[in-house]
This record gives structure tokens, C-alpha cells and sequence, in this order.
């Protein structure tokens, strides 16, 4: 059908024969706000609401936590809003955001009002200028402090239907809106399962829970004495039915173990020249160190290429991997899985330790997980055939787990 666009031209597309264009001041009445005097106390903390565009929430108005008093109102350019008046922040970081009054306010400056609209549905209104935010914030510049004034809003043009139209377009909005919640929230339930999951395969994993045995393969306390001859192995009762071939030992016992150490600041560099330095956090960082300094002035430590990083400081417990040699800080350890140890496997073994790490960690500035607690921690040693089948499962259902998260 052809469209109704009046006197307009270059509108923004084609409406219905049914709908008009019309500019948003001339659908109601618009007003600006102001701000009393804060140089006279006497004009706030009274009974009247005062809005700051701040207090928009892109929804109905159910709460305003500052008010002024009548001689605020009668001494500012203030103006009492009615109770359904359809608000728009001007400018600032909130420019564009709106909001429906549910009670007579006032507002500050920077928040333009729709106090009369006879033949326009409140919530239509309101869903168009959320709609329109985007085209608000581009008209306002690209400034630190954004912003667009009442001129700009009341010269947009707005497609208009019949009222009872707009009343059917606002109720499918709204049907999908609730919709829209509804699997928004069903998506965070579902990634809270999905990391509850993961973190119940790797529990799984520690205790024999999550592939079958093979009676033929060597003892863990076989590959133990091999790789650790001194080591004791640890009292398995209180980790439940382990099966018969796994043992406990120590982290010392499967893990070769350096402990990261700080040197002065003054050594530190942006450069890219030297070594590759970390503190305590597991994200690469853009710090390095003389090579002098690493190797033989400082007491600094090297973390090998393809070691597991513990954090030792916050976030205590949390594990990752560096791929290249790097120098590492108080706040993390390197951890080198010996001989006969399925460098994944000890991965994903150690993330379960984490919890436990917490417990232990202490501290009067911050709190750390000291190096003997680590090199002592009680670590489920299962045969080296079996890590391999436990590291290939964790790995199956991780991917199908992650395939799922990249879907939601």
C-alpha cells in the first residue's frame, strides 16, 4: 500500500496506508527539567521527586531517591511531570535511555519529558524511543559528555498507526519480550550447568568414576617408585574406593616444582627485550626482563616451555599453561609433570585442587598458598595408560560441552 508520509519527504522507509509520519513534538507536549540552586540547602529534601537521568531504567519509574522542596520548584526552571509522562535522558554517559513515570515528578535538566499524547499509547511511545537510541547517541557527537537537545527529539519523525494498533504492536513486543527473558535466563542456567559439568568430569576423573579399568595396565605405584624412589605413598582410605591399580603421593612426587620469584622493579621493561616476565596473573602480560638479570643478577625463576602455572596469590589455584619459557613472579609456580605423567591428564587433575588451595592459603596483605603446602598436596595418581584414556574422555565431552556453549 501506498504510505501516508504528509508534508514530509525523505522519510525513513514506507508505512502502511493506514499509519502517518509525524514529528515527535507534534504528537504531545515536551518539557525539559532543571536543577535547583545547590548553593541553597533549603531547596532540597523535600516532598517533591526530583529525577536525574541516572535514575532512568529503561522501564516504569518506581523509585526516586532525591527530592526538593516547593521553594526549589518555584526557584528553578523545575516542572512537575504527571504520572505516565514517557521520559528520554539528553545527554551523558545515559543519553537515550527512557523511562514511564508511575507518580507526578520533576527532573533535572538533562532529561526531556512526554507529559501529553492523546493519541499515542504510552508504552508505544516509550518502545520507540528505546528503539531509536542508537540514532539519539549518533546525534549527539562523539564526545567525552554526548548529548542532544529537545530541539533534536521533538524534529524526529515517528511512523504513528491507528491507536488500537499501536496497542496490538505493543502487546506482541511485549509477548516476545517475555519470551526473550525467559530464554535469556534459561541460557545462564544453562551455562551454570555446563560449568557445574565440567567441573563434575574432572571430579570423575580423580576417582576412577569416569573410564573403565584395564587389569593389565602397570600400577600407579610402579610408574611411582620409577619416577619418585623416595617417595611414600600416601593412606588411600579417605578418598573413597579408588580402584585397586591408583595410588596417592605428593604433588612433589609427579611434578618438578619452581617456585617464582620477584625481582626489583627497576629490571622491568616494555621493551620486548629480555625475557618475558610474569607476576601473578595467568594472562600474558607486556613486561619484560634483561636477560643478565634473569640468568644471573636476580633471583628470578624460570618457568620452562609447556609447564603448567599455578597461581600461588589471587586467583589462588587457578591453572593454565605457557607454551614458551618465561620468568615468573611470587605470585605463580611452574609445575613440570615428570617422566610417565600425561601432561593433560596433570592439567586437569590439578585444576580440582583448587578448593583446596583456597582453604589453605593465608596471609595478613593478601592471602597465598605457601610453596611446601603445594609440594605436599595429596595428588591421585592413576596408571599412565589409564591418564591417557581419562585425558581423551575429559577431552570428548569438554568439546561437546563447549559446542554446546557456543550455540546459546
Amino acid at each position: 500500500m501506498a504510505s501516508r508520509n504528509r508534508h514530509y519527504e525523505n522519510v525513513p522507509f514506507e508505512i502502511p496506508e493506514s499509519w502517518e509520519w509525524q514529528k515527535l513534538g507534534d504528537i504531545g507536549t515536551w518539557q525539559a527539567g532543571g536543577t535547583p540552586n545547590r548553593g541553597h540547602k533549603e531547596y532540597f529534601g523535600g516532598d517533591i521527586p526530583w529525577l536525574k537521568t541516572g535514575d532512568l531504567n529503561d522501564g516504569y519509574v518506581t523509585d526516586i531517591p532525591e527530592f526538593i522542596t516547593h521553594a526549589g520548584f518555584e526557584n528553578s526552571s523545575a516542572k512537575l511531570n504527571p504520572k505516565d509522562s514517557v521520559l528520554i535522558a539528553l545527554y551523558g554517559a545515559t543519553i537515550g535511555k527512557v523511562g514511564i513515570l508511575t507518580f507526578p515528578a520533576t527532573t533535572n535538566q538533562a532529561c526531556c519529558a512526554c507529559i501529553d499524547y492523546p493519541a499515542v499509547d504510552k508504552l508505544f511511545l516509550y518502545y520507540f524511543l528505546r528503539q531509536h537510541r542508537d540514532v539519539f547517541i549518533s546525534q549527539g557527537g562523539g564526545g567525552a559528555q554526548p548529548n542532544i537537545s529537545k530541539e533534536i527529539v521533538i524534529a524526529t519523525l515517528i511512523p504513528i498507526p491507528p491507536l488500537a494498533e499501536q496497542k496490538r504492536i505493543v502487546s506482541e513486543i511485549e509477548k516476545w519480550f517475555v519470551l526473550i527473558d525467559e530464554l535469556e535466563n534459561a541460557t545462564v542456567d544453562l551455562q551454570e550447568n555446563i560449568e557445574q559439568t565440567k567441573n563434575k568430569i574432572l571430579d570423575l576423573s580423580i576417582h576412577g568414576k569416569l573410564v573403565s579399568q584395564e587389569p593389565n595396565d602397570e600400577p600407579a605405584s610402579e610408574l611411582l617408585k620409577r619416577i619418585a624412589p623416595d617417595a611414600k605413598p600416601c593412606d588411600t582410605s579417605h578418598y573413597g574406593n579408588l580402584p585397586s591399580s591408583w595410588c596417592v603421593c605428593s604433588i612433589k612426587d609427579v611434578f618438578d616444582i619452581t617456585m617464582g620469584s620477584s625481582p626489583s622493579g627497576s629490571s622491568l621493561n616494555k621493551e620486548k627485550d629480555g625475557v618475558e616476565f610474569h607476576q601473578g596473573k595467568i594472562c600474558f602480560s607486556d613486561t619484560y626482563l634483561e636477560e643478565s638479570d634473569v640468568y644471573t643478577n636476580m633471583p628470578t625463576k624460570l618457568a620452562e616451555a609447556h609447564s603448567i602455572l599455578l597461581c600461588v596469590r589471587a586467583p589462588v589455584g587457578v591453572v593454565n599453561i605457557t607454551e614458551r619459557e618465561i620468568c615468573i613472579g611470587r605470585g605463580l609456580c611452574a609445575l613440570k609433570p615428570k617422566t610417565d605423567i600425561d601432561f593433560m591428564f596433570a592439567y586437569y587433575a590439578l585444576q580440582t585442587h583448587k578448593e583446596h588451595f583456597v582453604e589453605q592459603a593465608s596471609g595478613s596483605t593478601f592471602n597465598a598458598v605457601r610453596g611446601d603446602t603445594i609440594r605436599n598436596e595429596s595428588f591421585i595418581l592413576p596408571p599412565y595408560n589409564e591418564q591417557i584414556r581419562i585425558r581423551e574422555k575429559i577431552e570428548s565431552v569438554l568439546q561437546q560441552l563447549n559446542e554446546i556453549t557456543a550455540e546459546l
